[in-house]
């Protein structure tokens, strides 16, 4: 095997190299700075943790993409975090202990032993807001917002919503005594639109909801989609067509809001099914497969931690910010080029320098001055009538 072969990454995980990397930083800076704006607050959750506290109210696909390591200190199986919200959610309910709503941030790397698809990276770096509380549609309408607010910042172009609400497959598959095994093939027939599995599948269920639940494959679309579910789920139970309520509540503000943004509508669209309990959205740009941003409501998740609450977030992808992203995540590279040497005056110098704020590069022994400009200068520090002072650089 040759030397360099020894180096190469596994597939999905990469290194960012400068300037990369500092774009990316500052995008992480400028999206914090937006959520603190908006009153959510920054925490810090742990890589790695035990198992049965990393998964809890998680789904199985959370569970088949987390990388497990056994803790040599204690013997237990640990897990390296996948994905960030379910700690977040336990923070709110087991130490914040807040009343009212609770508004929470974070930024971080995750870990992925399966990308989500052949192009993605399985080292993301999740960047998502959550908030704990807020039990109607205005905690939804609020985060949604902030998603695009996040969108906007980073001036990703064409972007295009998808909304969903998995109350309603839920409510009629509850109605129509839909359980166990049976449930999960239909959910999986929709999620295809298979259409003739649908209809084999619900085909033995009472009128009403059979019927209702196979037009689950042709209510997508635009607004008119939503016209046309009223219409189809008229008679569904009152969880149902509350849930429908609420989605086209929720459609007619986001158009106020952003008219300039397209709305697409698919109500057999059950993405994060198991996890998330009502309002679901995700955000496309043409050319990627992949949602590059979202999120949804998943009340009660903070039960399992000893406190159920309203719960609804969103999250994204730092990196595919900086890369879909037009927004210039740049700042000019400046510097004071200052000479080697162990001189106290010089040393204070270049000390006083930095705590002004400067960034001062000092030369290393045998480095020329001709590297100032490879390290960023654009100023260098001279001895000039008694004292150490800034000047161009020469060229």
């Amino acid at each position: 095997m040759a030397t360099v072969d020894r180096w190469l990454l596994p597939d999905g995980i990469e290194e960012i190299l400068p300037p990369e990397a500092a774009s990316i930083e500052i995008a992480r800076r400028r999206v914090l700075e937006l959520f603190q704006q908006w009153g959510y607050e920054f925490v810090v959750t742990p890589h790695v943790e035990f198992m049965e506290s990393l998964l809890t109210a998680a789904g199985q696909d959370l569970e088949l993409r987390t990388f497990k390591v056994t803790d040599p200190l204690s013997g237990r199986l640990m897990g390296f975090r996948a994905d960030i919200t379910p700690q977040v959610a336990r923070m709110d309910a087991h130490a914040l202990h807040r009343e009212g709503p609770s508004r929470l941030c974070y930024a971080g790397s995750v870990l992925h032993s399966r990308p989500r698809a052949l192009s993605t990276s399985r080292s993301p770096i999740q960047i998502g807001a959550e908030l704990y509380g807020a039990k109607d549609t205005a905690g939804d309408l609020e985060i949604i917002s902030l998603m695009l607010g996040v969108l906007e910042l980073a001036q990703i172009p064409d972007v295009h919503m998808d909304l969903g609400h998995v109350g309603i497959y839920r409510g009629l598959c509850e109605a129509a005594g839909l359980s166990g095994a049976a449930e999960e093939a239909l959910f999986d027939a929709l999620q295809r639109k298979a259409v003739d599995e649908v209809i084999t599948l619900t085909q033995e269920l009472s009128a009403p909801y059979g019927d209702m639940l196979r037009s689950l494959v042709e209510l997508c679309g635009g607004r008119q989609a939503l016209e046309a579910a009223r219409q189809r789920l008229a008679e569904a139970p009152p969880a149902v067509v509350s849930a429908l309520e609420a989605l086209c509540s929720l459609a007619d503000t986001l158009a106020q809001r952003f008219p300039d943004i397209p709305l697409y509508f698919d109500l057999g669209e059950l993405r994060g099914y198991h996890y998330h309990t009502g309002v679901v959205f995700a955000a496309f740009v043409p050319g990627s497969g992949q949602a590059i941003a979202q999120g949804g409501r998943y009340d009660n998740i903070g039960a399992n931690f000893g406190r159920a609450r309203p719960a609804t977030g969103f999250s994204t992808d730092l990196k595919t910010l900086v890369m879909l992203g037009q927004a210039e995540m740049t700042e000019p590279l400046t510097g004071i080029w200052a000479p080697h040497g162990e001189d106290a005056q010089l040393w204070n110098a270049i000390r006083q320098l930095r705590s002004g704020g400067e960034r001062v590069v000092q030369a290393l022994p045998g480095q020329a001055d001709s590297d100032a400009r490879e390290s960023g200068c654009d100023r260098q520090l001279t001895w000039q009538d008694g004292s150490w002072q800034v000047a161009p650089l020469a060229s």
